[in-house]
């Protein structure tokens, strides 16, 4: 086989992110009655998401740190109910990242491409997300037995798309370069930082996003269960 060595992102790769996240938001904004300042959750999580997003980019190209991150996210949407003092952005914000470890829905067709893959390869977690979570939020969806090891960018000191990240996570799982494969849906991070990085990348692209301009993903599949006709 090509390919021993196989780098997945977590987030939305095989956690659903965007449901799971969306959900423990929703608990929380119950929880704390701000229906009293926003028309509904939905109004609300229209104002968080795209911000949301936006600083993870932000993040993952070194512009800004994990706490500006960790404050803004919620800060933003915070602050017009009178929520200003950094203590109590960062308490709701730890209640929150406490509520998404305890969700256990997976992107359709993890499992089942897991299985397929465990006994040929070996397989890490390369994530730009929080060391705080990502454990647990393996652990509790059934996740972590896969994996040999979880490599996240507060190790390596760089983010994806960073090379750097890359180059780390390749020392530390003694693998080689032309015998790696990253696997991700974001492309602009994973899949991108892959091909800058001189590693195949394989594109998971459920929303049938376009391809980039300035290069071509090794390859590119709709689904989970596509991967399986790969590797």
């Amino acid at each position: 086989m090509k390919y021993k060595s196989l780098f997945i992102d977590l987030d939305d790769t095989l956690w659903d992110t965007a449901h799971n996240n969306k959900e423990s938001l929703e608990e929380v904004f119950d929880a704390h009655n701000w229906e009293r300042h926003y028309a509904s959750f939905e109004a609300f999580h229209k104002i968080y998401w795209p911000h949301n997003m936006d600083l993870w980019d932000q993040y993952s190209k070194g512009l800004i740190d994990r706490q500006t991150l960790i404050v803004e996210r919620l800060g933003y949407v915070l602050r017009p109910m009178g929520i200003t003092e950094k203590k109590d952005i960062l308490a709701i914000n730890t209640e929150f990242l406490q509520r998404t470890t305890t969700k256990t829905r997976i992107v359709e067709g993890a499992i089942e491409l897991l299985e397929h893959l465990r006994y040929h390869y070996r397989m890490f977690i390369l994530s730009n997300g929080f060391r705080e979570v990502q454990s647990l939020k393996l652990q509790n969806a059934g996740l972590a037995p896969y994996f040999e090891k979880l490599i996240l960018s507060e190790d390596a000191k760089a983010q994806k798309p960073s090379k750097a990240i890359f180059d780390y996570a390749l020392i530390n799982t003694n693998s080689r370069r032309k015998e790696s494969l990253m696997i991700g849906d974001a492309i602009s991070t994973d899949i991108e930082g892959a091909y800058l990085s001189d590693i195949d990348q394989l594109w998971f692209n459920p929303k049938d996003l376009p391809a980039p301009n300035n290069f071509t993903p090794t390859y590119t599949v709709h689904s989970l269960k596509e991967i399986c006709d790969i590797l």
